[in-house]
């Protein structure tokens, strides 16, 4: 398969909702994503947990507790408060359409002046079997960066990619972010790129841009 690794960098989510309009309204106050996070009206119905969280990895504490903040006075639920743990200082958000969201930094304090910054946006999926789903991807051009057996895998990106890509299984993608693993119907995202499109082997859909 003659697929480039340029080809298969993720340019932008595109996410689906019941109301386009007043979410990308929300995501626009909440995070200011610009064109790396995209709306679309939903096609299919969708209940629970979709198997997919969206995380905001940022340089320090001030900017996890800024951006939870316009989530929050934007309509986002908190589901998990930020706070210190082993690997940094993060909270967990679930946005008016549905979607959970980490924001975390690996700083445990703040080390410079304020910024709302966000450093990388990566695209979580949790999926049935990390190990097919990551050969499954390999083979459609990505490159692994970190992998910890059947548990998680990051894919490696360019530094100024748009969107990067890891793995859980859907288990521990649920529990890592606080919320019930139950959900059936559409993931509700898409994913875009210059490579052909394909569906993975949990569903989600890469779309060519």
């Amino acid at each position: 398969m003659n697929i480039t690794a340029a080809q298969t960098t993720i340019t932008a989510i595109t996410l689906e909702a019941d109301d386009p309009a007043a979410t990308t309204a929300f995501y626009a106050a909440a995070f200011g994503l610009g064109d790396r996070l995209r709306v679309r009206a939903a096609q299919a119905p969708s209940t629970g947990f979709r198997g997919f969280v969206l995380s905001l990895v940022v340089s320090q504490p001030s900017t996890v507790d800024s951006l939870m903040g316009t989530a929050v006075e934007a309509g986002a639920t908190v589901v998990k408060p930020a706070k210190k743990s082993l690997w940094g200082y993060s909270g967990v958000l679930r946005s008016p359409d549905g979607v959970v969201w980490k924001i975390a930094t690996s700083a445990k304090k703040d080390t410079g002046p304020f910024t709302r910054e966000v450093d990388a946006f990566v695209l979580l999926l949790g999926v049935d079997d990390v190990k097919a789903t990551k050969q499954f991807y390999v083979e459609h051009g990505l490159a692994v960066a970190k992998s910890f057996g059947s548990k998680y895998v990051e894919f490696e990106a360019p530094e100024a990619a748009p969107v990067k890509l890891a793995l859980y299984t859907r288990k521990f993608a649920a529990k890592d972010a606080g919320v019930s693993a139950e959900g059936s119907g559409s993931h509700r995202v898409a994913i875009q790129t210059a490579a052909a499109p394909f569906t993975d082997l949990d569903g989600f859909d890469w779309e060519r841009i």
